[in-house]
């Protein structure tokens, strides 16, 4: 179970550090097509071996490292030699593993900082600039006050100064930094020179709540204005950046190795493999076997080499179950979820680890652990494999259930296609669905658009000018 629920990165990293600490493992670096009979006996589950459970005296295990280390120096190299092949390998992959990390981000405080070289002022106010650029909110937004930024024992004139080099902030890239909230950020980033300012203004002012559920005629209507130039302005106030300081962000998505992989072949079936290209082959050393059967090794010796030969065992074993498992528990669910692959998300289908668990045969633990932070790669692009897990609608006719990705991606498109200027209620959404036999309560629609990210109906009309 520990070794199962590693992704491959990890799992690499594990035997990495096994083979570094166990004397008793070693990498195969034969290729595969010149493994003879020999070199896969080594891995043999036939032999018996302490398991590193039966040694709990840890100082003893260490002077018994160190004396088996001291009697055996001029036979055990420190680490194996590596090939040229090996190297140049070992340089190319750490070559593309860098290219493939994101090159931190420009922070906001040093997009700003750079932009204070761009005016003449004083020391005094840029030094108070930066103060203030350095408690800026993720945002963008400076929510502290001038006060509490200086301390109680202020002067007037430090407040003064404070004020100067606030005024400065905002007059910086991106617009609306340093604003005190929404309507002062919003009102900032007005161009004075649209036609459409002094609406905007105004509408900054006291309509955001109804901008935000698309109320335009009473808008209209509020602020004594015609619904078209509303319209307008409202469009340029879409363009606005409510948190300008976001674009700054500088959190990096994690780079995404998939464990899985799956391929359509000839035949038109979707076949699973792992990718263990980059994982090393390990094999028992033949040196530790053959020294465990000496008359000339010591006791002590033979017990500290059982212990480092089982733990080698159980890990090779391990791995090789973990291989099997993902290969049966993977190849079940692409198998299940043929029609996703062919046409997409709106025919996937409902799908329960119980499900998989019966299947392959297994426990429902091991194939949620076998699924757990793995990725797959498919000709439907990148994904966790557990998106391919979904839980199902009734259909109207008593058929097969539909999953709910699918009926959210029906209700995306229902909604894509729609009559803006008359856009469909959830009701009106559930009787279309009825009519391609899929039972859904209203509630559930406004669930998943909730999920969705779309609007209620007031809220997707467009307005005749």
């Amino acid at each position: 179970m520990e070794i199962l629920q590693l992704t491959t990165l990890e799992l690499e990293q594990r035997m990495r550090e096994e083979l570094e600490k166990n004397p008793a493992l070693e990498e195969d670096e034969t290729p595969s097509d010149d493994i003879t009979e020999e070199n896969t006996s080594d891995t043999s589950p036939a032999e018996e071996y302490e398991t590193p459970l039966e040694i709990n005296d840890s100082t003893k295990e260490f002077a018994i490292a160190d004396e088996f280390a001291q009697n055996n120096y001029d036979t055990i190299d420190e680490a194996p030699i590596r090939s040229q092949n090996w190297l140049e390998e070992q340089a190319s992959r750490r070559a593309d593993a860098f290219a493939n990390i994101a090159s931190p981000g420009e922070t906001l405080q040093q997009h700003l900082e750079q932009q204070l070289d761009w005016f003449d002022t004083s020391e005094p106010v840029r030094d108070m600039a930066l103060r203030i650029i350095f408690h800026l909110e993720p945002s963008g937004y400076f929510t502290d006050t001038l006060e509490d930024l200086l301390g109680e024992d202020h002067t007037d004139e430090e407040l003064e100064l404070a004020k100067e080099a606030l005024a400065l902030v905002k007059r910086l890239e991106p617009k609306g930094v340093g604003s005190k909230d929404l309507q002062e950020c919003l009102r900032i980033q007005i161009n004075p020179e649209s036609e459409y300012a002094e609406v905007l203004k105004v509408l900054i002012e006291s309509c955001l709540e109804e901008i935000a559920t698309n109320r335009l005629p009473a808008i209209a209507k509020r602020v004594n204005v015609p619904l078209d130039i509303v319209q307008g302005a409202i469009a340029e106030l879409r363009q606005f950046k409510p948190r300008p300081g976001t674009d700054f962000d500088t959190r990096t998505a994690a780079v995404i190795i998939p464990d899985i992989f799956v391929e359509k072949i000839e035949t038109g079936e979707y076949v699973v493999r792992l990718d263990e290209k980059h994982l090393p082959k390990l094999r028992i050393s033949k040196q530790c076997k053959d020294m465990v059967k000496q008359p000339n090794t010591s006791k002590d010796d033979k017990k500290f080499i059982r212990y480092n030969i089982g733990s080698a065992r159980w890990l090779i074993d391990a791995i090789e179950q973990r291989r099997e498992t993902l290969l049966k528990v993977s190849q079940a669910i692409v198998d299940h979820q043929v029609d996703f692959f062919e046409k997409g998300q709106q025919a996937l289908k409902p799908l329960k680890m119980q499900q998989v668990a019966d299947m392959v045969g297994m426990h429902v633990a091991t194939v949620s652990r076998a699924c757990d932070e793995k990725w797959i790669s498919s000709p439907r692009g990148v994904f966790p494999i557990r998106r391919l897990f979904a839980g199902g609608l009734a259909t109207a006719d008593g058929g097969e259930d539909v999953a709910n990705d699918a009926v959210r991606s029906k209700i995306q498109e229902i909604v894509d296609k729609e009559n803006k200027r008359t856009p469909l209620s959830d009701d009106a959404i559930v009787k279309l669905l009825n009519t391609e036999g899929i039972k859904v309560a209203r509630r559930t629609i406004a669930k998943y658009r909730d999920q969705l990210g779309i609007p209620s109906s007031q809220g997707r009309r467009q307005w005749e000018k």
